[in-house]
């Protein structure tokens, strides 16, 4: 067991690796569907997929422009020119023996991202690189069987991969940095971003060395993780070990490992390769493409709404950091946050936090029955605003909209919950209550105040719920002094 003494000799350095699936229809070099998540194995193959001779790729155009506006939404610098190699390595799911990626050319050179941190700052995190690149199969192997079993329906997927520099130094900054670029690709709209089924799959670098040290420590590879509290327990686990081994005079290997996330620890899987085993050279098939400033601009104009952007209108706006890092799970939600009126946000947020949450959650919710609007919100806070409607009424009404188009208050009056509000229909209703229970209104005047409860009900019963509870307290108390 490492002690926070020990730990805090030496300064961690992080940089991650993220392979982005690219949101297209058909695979990078093949006309056939990107969708593996329900298809059955190896049916989403062509000739291409399987490594057979004589055939050619031909480039799925759409994919370079999902790559550009990624790089954009990293504020990344857009080549003039890139082109395809060929990376040379055996896998069992890579049949043609290499893979078709950017070497030295890539489409986005650099980048960055403001990366929101714990304490209400941000850190900024260099991008080294964006790449494009097509996936590998993948390779299963079954318990208690000798053989393995390989998948080619993901071999050909395009796969954009993001190389941050190493600016993060402790398992917290490489979480945050991993989830903002998570919510970049997201709001971009070029990635279905779905970690459980890889569309994003992070790489971990991880060395330490004495702090003051003029070069950094060995540093170790940990692949596929596909969640962010992995990320940060691979880190944490990573930094520890590499201390224990420092600490203990050993050297550490530069290899690349994997996540046991039941035994929450890494493990060795090969050596780490250095880019001259991969014996890179430009692939003749796919000829270099210049890349028009002209065009890059014209996609820079579709961007739509960036977290940077939306962040600081609802911080704005006097929203809670933590809230809107919950809103940002759902950009339906975001967008229908971002067109509600000041004055109304927060207790419209709240409504989108709690309560259209919860109605997601439902197993039987289905987005193409979802029709709630920032109109309808704002008309429904205004009802509750205006006392005309209570906040257990409101979240009926709520539910309601959800999946009905009609305007709030016409709900409201269907479902008999608009309350009486006006103060000489209540005065009546009042002097009618006080007049039939003097005493509960004379232990009011002796400040009693159970009492004042008794006779809010009663005014509540004679009215069959339908006044202000608020305007009710107002008037027993005005005229119980």
């Amino acid at each position: 067991m490492i002690t926070a003494e020990v730990r805090d000799k030496y300064k961690p350095t992080i940089g991650i690796e993220c392979h982005v699936q690219l949101r297209t229809k058909t695979k990078l070099f093949a006309s056939v569907s990107n969708d593996a998540r329900d298809a059955n194995p190896n049916t989403l193959v062509t000739p291409l997929c399987l490594g057979m001779p004589g055939t050619l790729p031909v480039l799925n155009e759409y994919a370079v422009e999902l790559a550009i506006k990624a790089g954009l939404a990293m504020n990344g610098t857009i080549g003039t020119r890139m082109k395809f190699d060929r990376k040379h390595y055996f896998y069992p799911d890579l049949p043609k023996g290499y893979q078709i990626t950017q070497f030295d050319e890539p489409v986005v050179v650099a980048g960055w991202l403001d990366v929101p941190q714990k304490d209400g700052s941000t850190k900024k995190v260099e991008i080294e690189r964006a790449h494009m690149e097509e996936d590998a199969g993948k390779s299963s192997h079954p318990d208690g069987s000798d053989y393995s079993l390989v998948d080619l329906n993901r071999a050909g997927t395009p796969l954009l991969e993001i190389v941050s520099k190493p600016d993060m130094h402790s398992a917290e900054e490489a979480r945050a940095y991993a989830r903002e670029l998570y919510l970049t690709m997201k709001y971009a709209e070029v990635s279905d971003v779905d970690l459980y089924h890889g569309n994003m799959r992070f790489d971990v670098n991880v060395s330490v060395a004495k702090k003051g040290a003029n070069e950094l420590g060995t540093r170790t590879e940990t692949k596929n993780l596909n969640s962010f509290k992995s990320i940060e327990r691979a880190v944490l686990f990573e930094v520890d070990r590499q201390i224990e081994l420092l600490e203990k005079g050993k050297a550490v290997t530069q290899e690349t490992r994997g996540w046991d996330d039941a035994k929450q620890r890494t493990f060795t899987q090969r050596s780490k390769e250095e880019a001259h085993d991969y014996r890179y050279f430009p692939e003749p098939d796919v000829p270099p493409i210049q890349i028009d400033p002209e065009y890059v601009e014209e996609l820079r104009e579709t961007l739509p709404k960036l977290p940077p952007f939306m962040r600081e209108f609802l911080q704005r706006n006097k929203i809670k950091a933590q809230q809107i890092e919950a809103l940002f799970e759902e950009p339906r939600l975001v967008n229908i946050a971002f067109n509600v009126g000041s004055k109304h946000l927060k207790r419209v947020i709240n409504w989108l936090l709690v309560d259209v949450r919860a109605f997601m959650a439902d197993i039987s919710f289905d987005w193409h029955n979802f029709s709630l609007s920032s109109a309808q919100l704002e008309g429904l806070d205004r009802l509750v605003a205006a006392g005309s409607l209570s906040s257990t009424g409101a979240k009926q009404v709520l539910e309601a909209m959800m999946t009905s188009e009609r305007e709030p208050e016409e709900l409201a009056k269907e479902m008999k919950l608009i309350q009486e509000s006006n103060a000489g229909a209540l005065e009546e209703i009042v002097d009618k209550v006080i007049e039939a229970n003097p005493q509960a209104a004379e232990d009011v005047k002796a400040g009693e105040t159970k009492a004042i409860g008794f006779l809010v009900g009663q005014v509540m019963k004679e009215s069959k719920g339908k006044a202000n509870p608020q305007m009710v307290n107002k008037i027993l108390s005005q005229k119980l002094k």
